[in-house]
């Protein structure tokens, strides 16, 4: 019923820059916080910032200064830009959020499906 499709992934050469997308459809009552997270190969997936609903963002020391997360509410959207990319940023990026189908529920954590980014000359 809830999907999160993430796009903007490919090559890029070091120092250059994407913008990840990730979009939550269908069912929707109202989604809280929203993040993106990466997996490296052979590595844990590991946080790399996350937005609740009202703006206040959270980052990984490793992409300070160089990456943003924001958000468009009305179109139930993440974003993610990135700049400064280095190949240690090379991994499958993953967005997921908080999503509440009905008011009374507690919600529930869904995933995108993932998109791979690859920072290489």
């Amino acid at each position: 019923q809830v999907q999160l499709v993430e796009s903007g992934g490919g090559l890029v050469q070091p120092g250059g820059s994407l913008r990840l997308s990730c979009a939550a459809s269908g069912s929707i009552f109202s989604i809280n916080v929203m993040g993106w997270y990466r997996q490296a190969p052979g590595k844990e997936r590991e946080l790399v910032a996350s937005i609740t609903n009202g703006g206040s963002t959270n980052y990984a020391d490793s992409v300070k200064g160089r990456f943003t997360i924001s958000r468009d509410n009305a179109k139930n959207t993440v974003y993610l830009q990135m700049n400064s990319l280095k190949p240690e940023d090379t991994a499958v990026y993953y967005c997921n959020a908080h999503i509440k189908i009905v008011p009374s529920s507690l919600g529930r954590l869904y995933w995108g499906q993932g998109t791979q980014v690859t920072v290489a000359s």
